[in-house]
């Protein structure tokens, strides 16, 4: 089957199409012919060499999320048989024709979704489900700060957190993504570079600050959220494109009484992995089918345009989902 590899550390100009051998399914697993894949900033971290597949998960084949038809099946298999349109994450190796993933890592597609949409849920939507209301716990009727709104895991958020009841401030530097943001239903929408953002964002807030920040920054943000956040106010970290290493005012965060939280999903263990899977079903799924709910394409180009991909997300162009066509 044809993949896209990653010959070598270094730029998009490393991703090369080749042929690779046929993954072959567990006992419990499945193999689906994917027909799109999602882009992730791990993949482009992973093609420079900064970040590793997960043990098990192929070394040189990125992709972490996957749509497409169920074609074969292991033995022990006994929720999906051939044709069931599913759609999922993985710890790699998503940009190739077929990929084996455990049966109960699927979540079937929507009747009505196609599979550029399908492929654009599950790592964005996952991360922001378990972000908000996992690690951050997020209420009805609390306000929550998004960190790059218009990206993937930014815009599916922003709309579980409006479903949820809560009032969603977000911080995009691009207008036309501001615009598109408020036509999400976001009623604040701000630049994060303008000089008075904390002033803005607690006049927004009442003075009160706000409860939650989804944080895909990092460290040249973290000024802005101690003094944002209110008291017992929680921050979710997710992304690290602003610096990993930054100091803290210790002194302050105890006084506020915050709770800093760092997640990652791509190297949990199965268990945990199926556990969210599975209660996304049950609790999201439902909204996308409805369509309370979409996940944001902003353009899907061929499997063999992979590079040209890369280097769109790293110009960060884009607003909401990049997809590859299988």
């Amino acid at each position: 089957m044809r993949a896209i590899v990653i010959a070598r550390p270094g730029g998009p100009e490393v991703l090369e199409m080749r042929e690779v051998p046929e993954p072959v399914p567990g006992s419990e697993d499945v193999v689906v012919r994917v027909r799109a894949a999602g882009l992730n900033r791990a993949d482009l971290l992973q093609r420079r060499g900064l970040y590793p597949a997960p043990a098990g998960s192929p070394a040189d084949v990125p992709g972490l999320e996957f749509a497409g038809e169920v074609v074969d099946c292991g033995p022990r298999v006994r929720g999906l048989q051939a044709g069931d349109r599913v759609m999922g994450i993985l710890g790699g190796g998503g940009y190739a024709e077929k990929v084996a993933v455990h049966e109960r890592l699927c979540i079937r597609v929507p009747p009505a979704m196609g599979w550029e949409a399908a492929a654009a849920v599950p790592e964005g939507f996952l991360t922001a489900y378990d972000a908000l209301f996992h690690c951050g716990s997020l209420s009805a009727g609390e306000v929550v700060l998004v960190q790059a709104a218009g990206s993937g895991v930014g815009t599916a958020a922003a709309q579980l957190a409006l479903v949820g009841g809560s009032r969603v401030i977000g911080l995009s530097r691009t207008p036309d993504k501001r615009r598109r943001l408020e036509k999400l239903g976001l009623q604040q929408v701000f630049d994060p570079g303008s000089d008075d953002l904390v002033d803005v964002i607690l006049l927004a807030t009442g003075g009160q600050g706000v409860d939650l920040v989804l944080d895909l920054i990092g460290a040249s943000a973290w000024p802005l959220h101690q003094r944002v956040l209110r008291e017992r106010g929680r921050l979710v970290l997710l992304g690290l494109m602003g610096g990993a290493s930054c100091e803290i005012d210790l002194a302050g965060l105890m006084r506020k009484r915050l709770t800093l939280v760092g997640s990652v999903l791509r190297s949990r263990g199965h268990a945990e992995k199926i556990s969210l899977a599975q209660e996304f079903a049950y609790r999201i799924l439902p909204l996308l089918t409805a369509g309370r709910v979409s996940p944001i394409v902003h353009c899907t180009l061929d499997l063999t345009e992979a590079a040209e991909a890369h280097a769109l997300m790293e110009r960060n162009e884009n607003f909401g989902k990049i997809v590859l066509r299988v």
